[in-house]
């Protein structure tokens, strides 16, 4: 049987705040698949999952797919807040919080993995955030709007030119989450977030281009809507979840796992000749009229 075998392959997964969502899936993903896999979660949340690795309630969502025994076990969890470069781009206030001890940034969580000896062969960006979600995209104010870009689809850019001397010439690849809102007009995804995915896929094909240079593969999962916490932030997730398998093709709604899927996939030498791709991952929802 042929099986997609990652051994001696590491991993970075930015984005994980919980063991409900896409990052977390991934993460298990991976592992089960043979990678060492570290996690890069924002400094509000890197002692919640430090929690969920040891939490005995936790323990079934530690579980690795595919039957393969164990739990997910994460390398080092470092702390990262996409949001700023370098130390001096993180303001004053907050450095003196205890949450951004040390350097958060994205210099300073590539020099924390670079103390594992480490190189890089895969990078996964789970980020997004806009403070002002639950706006239309037309109410959205400038300041928002600039923010949810810079955390959402910037940060991809950043991340990948920090981390581009770890993963050259090592067949490495990147692979981000967009949204079918970056392509169509999705009613309820406001704060400016449908510019931001947008902006991310636009960055994702350039990615591609500048990184390919040094055999570095860059693409893009687009999930279906999926109940995560963070989603349920935006509004009543559950009825965009049911609006959307009555129109897809594939009358089902999305899990997590079917999302790992497709990362773990782009990640391994069955995707070697791709790159530049945005993959829906929707039951085919993104088809229809």
């Amino acid at each position: 049987m042929v099986a997609i075998d990652l051994t001696g392959r590491h991993a970075l997964v930015t984005g994980v705040s919980d063991d409900g969502g896409f990052g977390w899936a991934i993460a298990k993903a991976l592992q089960a698949a043979g990678a060492k896999v570290h996690l890069a979660c924002h400094p509000r949340v890197v002692n919640i999952v430090s929690m969920l690795m040891r939490r005995p309630g936790s323990a079934e969502s530690r579980k690795l797919p595919y039957g393969t025994p164990g739990e997910l076990e994460p390398e080092s969890i470092i702390a990262c807040d996409v949001a700023y470069d370098s130390i001096d781009d993180i303001p004053a206030v907050l450095k003196s919080s205890k949450q951004y001890a040390g350097d958060p940034s994205i210099r300073g969580m590539f020099a924390k993995y670079k103390e594992s000896g480490a190189p890089l062969d895969i990078l996964i960006h789970s980020v997004a955030f806009s403070p002002e979600i639950t706006k239309t995209h037309l109410e959205t104010s400038r300041g928002a709007y600039l923010q949810a870009s810079s955390i959402s689809a910037y940060s991809l850019l950043a991340l990948i030119r920090e981390g581009l001397p770890l993963m050259a010439g090592r067949d490495a690849s990147v692979v981000g989450l967009t949204y079918l809102a970056g392509e169509r007009v999705i009613l309820g995804y406001g704060g400016g977030m449908a510019s931001a995915k947008a902006a991310l896929e636009s960055d994702a094909r350039y990615a591609a281009y500048h990184a390919g240079q040094e055999g570095v593969r860059v693409n893009l999962v687009s999930p279906g809507p999926f109940p995560s916490r963070a989603a349920r932030s935006i509004g009543d997730i559950d009825s965009v979840v049911n609006a959307v398998v009555e129109k897809s093709p594939i009358k089902r709604a999305i899990t997590a796992e079917n999302v790992a899927d497709a990362v773990l996939f782009l990640c391994s030498p069955f995707a070697s000749a791709i790159t530049g791709e945005n993959i829906h991952v929707d039951s085919g929802y993104h088809v229809m009229g």
